[in-house]
């Protein structure tokens, strides 16, 4: 099982867009998809490396400000 959460861009922003805006919002920071290749454009890949704890405040805060 890899550790990380793989999350679909909303409102059809680019990875990229996505990156600026997660980081800027939601104090969160992942990597774009379009990084793994054209297929990885409109998703954005969260490592969940860390503390169960933090992985789920990350997710809270981007349930929080996109409502995904």
């Amino acid at each position: 099982n890899a550790p990380y959460v793989w999350v679909k861009t909303p409102n059809g922003l680019s990875s990229w867009d996505f990156f600026d805006k997660l980081l800027n919002t939601a104090n969160v920071v992942g990597t774009p998809g379009s990084g793994f290749g054209a297929a990885g454009e409109g998703y954005f890949r969260i490592s969940a490396f860390n503390s169960r704890e933090n992985v789920d405040e990350a997710m809270q805060r981007i349930t929080d400000k996109f409502k995904v």
